[in-house]
């Protein structure tokens, strides 16, 4: 390994057992085996795309499969200084050891720093209460997030504090092992009390901020949904359980089957006389395995205030 200015080269020679593997699978797998630090692998195939990987000198394609014997370069950037401030933000903390963090996270709170929203984030709060102790695979605006739920979903996410608790989690997420279980208020009483959408997800084809199933550039989705209690005709209390987490896919998936969530002015009605912040959905229950002891562990958050109130008023 030998660094430039501004970037560190690594380079590989590629066995017998690895050949004939996509070049960006192929440096997953032996990153994954690096002491120094570790890559995911969606920010490999960003530095495919940026040409600063070469097999045998030449720059490579993200389609490249490798060859035995190949020399395999990577020039990975230089960690920036992250310019994003510590914030002394109270978290509502559900369990916290040396791998990670498990928080509860509240309404209206975005959880990684993005264009309009660069303080108030969960990212600054977690830089002020862990300090330097949290996972840099996902570069110096995510420090420390392996996954993420919108600004106007609560509920219970789970954060990295080395890159071997990210890795691992990174992994279960991939692979679809990970307990997720939300609820959501949706408009429209159900006849049939449970059921699955399966649905692939991708951008919507004109409005680029939207969420669509998209057969042609999707990706696969399955949420499994039970019905918890109709309230009256209009309305239902469901529990989704997600198989892949994909953008937006609850909102999207109950609103392609007349069962847009209560408060969403995007899959939804675009007037809502309850006034909610946002979407009525919490993410209820996360489970994993553990980074380090390797046994599943569970946590639930409760529902908040603004929900229970909702349902309240929903049953009278």
């Amino acid at each position: 390994m030998k660094n430039n200015e501004n970037h560190t080269l690594v380079t590989f020679t590629v066995t017998e057992d690895n050949q004939n593997i996509r070049i960006d699978k192929y440096l997953t797998n032996v990153c994954q085996n690096m002491e120094n630090f570790t890559l995911s692998r969606s920010y490999i195939q960003s530095l495919v795309k940026e040409g600063a990987v070469c097999a045998n000198n030449k720059i490579v394609k993200s389609n490249y499969k490798v060859v035995k014997d190949d020399e395999i370069t990577i020039a990975i950037p230089q960690p920036k200084t992250l310019e994003i401030e510590p914030e002394d933000i109270p978290l509502d903390i559900l369990y916290e050891d040396d791998d990670i963090i498990v928080i509860n996270k509240g309404k209206g709170m975005v959880v990684h720093p993005a264009a309009g929203h660069y303080s108030g984030t969960i990212v600054n709060a977690l830089m002020h209460h862990c300090k330097d102790n949290l996972s840099g695979i996902n570069g110096v605006l995510r420090p420390g997030i392996v996954h993420r739920i919108d600004m106007n979903t609560t509920g219970v996410i789970v954060v990295c504090k080395n890159d071997k608790a990210h890795t691992s989690i990174a992994e279960q997420l991939k692979v679809h092992s990970i307990t997720r279980k939300y609820e959501a208020i949706v408009y429209n009483s159900f006849s049939m009390m449970e059921g699955k959408v399966e649905g692939p997800i991708g951008r919507h084809p004109i409005d680029r901020k939207k969420m669509c199933i998209n057969h042609k550039n999707g990706k696969d989705a399955t949420t499994h949904y039970k019905v918890l209690e109709n309230l009256g005709t209009k309305y239902a209390h469901v529990v989704c359980t997600l198989e892949t987490g994909r953008t937006h896919q609850i909102r999207v998936h109950m609103a392609s089957i007349s069962h847009p969530l209560v408060g969403d002015d995007v899959y939804g009605p675009s007037k809502d006389k309850f006034k909610l912040e946002g979407q009525a959905l919490h993410a209820r229950v996360l489970g994993f395995i553990h980074p380090t002891t390797n046994e599943y562990v569970e946590f639930e958050a409760p529902l908040p205030a603004y929900f229970v109130d909702l349902l309240e008023k929903l049953r009278r």
